[in-house]
């Protein structure tokens, strides 16, 4: 769950986006009807082979609703829980639900942790989908994690990690979405990550790893953002510039390269930059970890009911 953090005004462009950073209000306004957000990120889309032509958006579109409702059908649930960041993912999975489920079985929740200088995009995206939601701030629970591993440094731990730190929000988020799924009949967690940030593992196991089901999971982000344009979302949600929201940085800055680099490796397997090459495929090694079921000993001891899951399947 991602949330944006704005800098300064920088114009980027490339093959596939152009980045423009809006500060005036005046301008956002004229340009794009917006009354509420002073400064906010566009991406525009730029014709190119990764774009999808109408028909293949319309086909995937489809697709996508169909599988959600029969994913929601095979899980036994009913309405979906989603954390609403405001940005194109959980923008783009809340639509899809809406049009999957019907807007009264999608519930959104808003997590700030703390202030949250752009918590008006996760507002209005509710009341764009006319979808019920709420906001639980979640700061007093972030807080106690930290206090409480302060209280122990010295005896276990020596410090409290940057990267702890910064995990603490995703996993609380998480932790707070299923508390809230639990307490609403036949309801369901809706993961929103997709492959492009996956693929890298720029994920929080038990964080944003989490859900019962992933429908942009097999997306990139440039396609998450056609599916969110598709659907008729407003620009301001479905070409947000993405940001983690913590540590001030856009996700392409952590990264070091851009998500169209990435996205054109994960479609094509084209990667110019062998230095980016090596890096990509590394980030992806070293996070598998993150995506798979957790590893079991095969004590060879038989199993005689059928494991309609494969979950304990025998290590080959």
């Amino acid at each position: 769950m991602h949330h944006l953090k704005n800098k300064d005004l920088k114009t980027r462009n490339n093959r596939n986006l152009k980045i423009v950073k809006i500060k005036e209000k005046s301008k956002a306004s004229l340009l794009f009807g917006l009354s509420t957000v002073e400064m906010y990120n566009i991406i525009e889309m730029r014709g190119d082979e990764m774009k999808l032509n109408e028909e293949q958006l319309k086909n995937l579109t489809e697709k996508l609703i169909e599988w959600i409702q029969q994913s929601m059908k095979n899980s036994g649930g009913k309405s979906a829980v989603i954390g609403i960041s405001g940005g194109k993912d959980s923008s783009v999975v809340a639509a899809l639900c809406v049009r999957a489920l019907g807007k009264e079985n999608v519930v959104g929740i808003l997590m700030p942790d703390g202030v949250q200088s752009d918590i008006s995009f996760a507002e209005e995206l509710c009341e764009e989908l006319d979808i019920k939601h709420t906001t639980v701030n979640i700061k007093p629970m972030s807080q106690a994690f930290l206090e409480s591993l302060n209280d122990i440094k010295g005896e276990i731990i020596d410090d409290v990690s940057r990267q702890t730190i910064l995990n603490f929000t995703p996993r609380i988020r998480m932790t707070l979405l299923y508390a809230v799924s639990q307490s609403i009949m036949d309801s369901r967690v809706i993961n929103t990550s997709n492959i492009s940030e996956d693929w890298v593992g720029y994920a929080t196991v038990y964080g944003d790893t989490t859900g019962a089901f992933s429908p942009l999971g097999m997306l990139t982000s440039d396609e998450v953002m056609q599916v969110g344009k598709y659907l008729g979302l407003s620009d301001k949600f479905t070409f947000k510039v993405p940001s983690d929201g913590l540590t001030g940085q856009t996700d392409e800055d952590i990264f070091g390269f851009t998500y169209e680099t990435l996205n054109k490796y994960i479609r094509e397997g084209i990667c110019e930059d062998e230095k980016i090459k090596e890096k990509i495929d590394n980030m992806h090694k070293y996070s598998r970890h993150k995506f798979l079921t957790i590893p079991m000993f095969d004590s060879e001891l038989p199993i005689v009911p059928d494991d309609i899951a494969d979950v304990y399947k025998k290590e080959k």
